[in-house]
């Protein structure tokens, strides 16, 4: 108790100086105020003990995180310190020099520590997405086994083309028969879900169908990373910390939702290890290799499944519902992509993988689109000794480090004058082949310290060309048959929302109407 009340004490004091922080700069005239942050291209010095409170004052977190964003992009170095009040600062960056030091070359120097543990543990458990060293590397090279070549022609011969033409279609069409409105960034969590559920779970909770059930894990997945979230950017930390002791407010909230999860995929454990005689050894998911042939215990068979559906439904459901978007502001873009759907069709090839990687400027469109908005905006780990940045910019052991993706697709020196277009065009090459003369397209992949949206060195993401096939997968379907049309007013402007796993504010309601069929 005597803890407890410490606790208390020393969280109470934290509200009412944070208050009076706020009560003396409504009072004042304000150092930022949203009609001129547009105008700024720095961060104002900041002040002793407060750090840079004062200039965020009265700004949302998507403000705060659009006004670093512009000023990564734009400033001279590409690298900022923030100062929170009563906190060690950290630094954000926004260059190749520096991403190719964080992730690569210096890439011992940098983890994801206790901070990331602390706040990310209650989800994540000891699985991947938490862990450093021998325990890390480990459960990486378990995690790589999973993505074969013969697991990918697997993952979309059993899984996703199944769920394309037995659901996701068949819904497509009822509803652009009934001209009804849907929330496509919605449908495309429910399937991005109903496909890594089935790899990851063995099973389909069909979540794409005719009645859009109550996806209630999809709910509980979102609100614990929400909630995740804004532990990990909490001012003080030690609020939350006194809320889950407690159980009480967002804390409650956030430990239901983890609940509910951990006790579905502790379900699904015990129904595997009931019916043995289930398992395919041809087609087996994750979770009977962990169970069969892993023999990891059962809280982190739990931590390593969770893992897995959430870095295979969200960052997928995120890039393509940008992509859509985007499709409809260049109309071009849509043009091309339909022709190539229409020319791949003409072509007979036995190896749907093989298929899919040939569609070169889909590809292009995909990852460009990835660049304007990535699923992960900020990658950040912790500072585990003293560093200096290419830049000169000195970093402390124990600081946060984090490299600013948004920022990087958004920058000037790193794709040129025309960095706000959406061009597919940037990364491809034309080639003539001599033997017939015609003019062939090849993708053209940039460096991932330049472009880390699949993040880079020894962290790079596995999972990237699974997610580029389903992302081919899904695009074909529905723009092989559909247009994709916004239900929205003409000054429609969606927000990109900075959460852990980007999203679109509020979703992104659209009609499909049937295509024209041209033979």
């Amino acid at each position: 108790m005597f803890e407890l009340s410490n606790m208390l004490l020393i969280s109470l004091f934290l509200i009412f100086l944070t208050s009076l922080i706020i009560f003396v700069v409504k009072i004042s005239k304000p150092t930022t105020t949203k009609s001129k942050i547009t105008n700024l291209n720095k961060l104002p010095k900041p002040y002793p003990i407060i750090g840079h409170s004062l200039a965020f004052v009265g700004l949302t977190q998507q403000e705060i995180f659009d006004w670093l964003s512009k000023i990564i992009s734009t400033g001279p170095t590409s690298t900022i310190v923030v100062h929170p009040p009563f906190g060690t600062p950290s630094v954000y960056f926004g260059d190749p020099a520096s991403s190719e030091h964080f992730f690569k070359t210096q890439f011992l120097k940098y983890e994801k520590g206790a901070h990331y543990k602390t706040v990310f543990g209650d989800l994540f458990g000891d699985s991947l997405f938490t862990q450093d060293g021998d325990v890390w590397k480990t459960q990486r090279h378990l995690a790589g086994l999973e993505f074969t070549h013969k697991s990918l022609q697997n993952f979309v011969e059993n899984v996703v083309n199944p769920e394309i033409s037995e659901r996701l279609i068949p819904f497509l069409s009822d509803a652009a028969k009934e001209n009804k409105v849907i929330d496509l960034q919605d449908l495309l969590k429910r399937f991005g879900y109903d496909n890594v559920s089935t790899i990851t779970l063995g099973y389909n909770p069909g979540y794409v169908s005719p009645s859009l059930p109550d996806a209630k894990l999809i709910k509980a997945l979102d609100e614990s990373m929400i909630l995740s979230h804004e532990r990990f950017y909490a001012v003080f930390p030690i609020i939350w910390k006194v809320c889950r002791f407690l159980n009480i407010g967002s804390e409650k909230k956030l430990k239901k939702s983890i609940q509910t999860l951990r006790e579905y995929v502790k379900t699904m454990i015990k129904s595997m290890k009931e019916n043995p005689e289930i398992v395919n050894q041809e087609k087996m998911n994750l979770l009977s290799k962990i169970i069969y042939e892993y023999r990891f215990d059962e809280k982190l068979t739990i931590d390593v499944c969770i893992t897995f559906i959430l870095g295979g439904q969200d960052t997928t459901s995120s890039a393509l519902t940008w992509f859509f978007w985007l499709l409809h502001k260049n109309k071009h873009v849509e043009q091309e992509i339909v022709k190539e759907i229409n020319n791949n069709k003409k072509i007979i090839k036995k190896n749907i993988v093989e298929e899919l990687k040939g569609m070169t400027y889909t590809h292009a469109a995909l990852s460009e689109s990835m660049r304007l908005y990535p699923p992960v905006p900020v990658h950040t780990k912790l500072a585990a000794t003293d560093d200096v940045l290419p830049d000169g910019t000195k970093v402390k052991k124990g600081m946060l480090v984090g490299c600013f993706a948004q920022a990087m697709g958004r920058s000037e020196k790193i794709w040129g004058k025309d960095w706000a277009e959406f061009k597919p065009e940037r990364w491809l090459r034309e080639e003539k082949d001599n033997t017939t003369g015609e003019t062939k397209r090849s993708f053209v992949a940039r460096d991932s310290s330049a472009y880390p949206v699949f993040l880079a060195g020894p962290r790079i993401c596995l999972g990237k060309d699974m997610a580029y096939l389903q992302m081919k997968s899904v695009v074909s379907a529905i723009l092989g048959r559909f247009k994709v049309v916004p239900a929205t007013d003409d000054g429609f402007d969606p927000v990109y929302v900075p959460e852990t796993i980007a999203k679109m504010r509020g979703g992104f309601p659209v009609r499909f109407e049937e295509r024209v069929q041209v033979e």
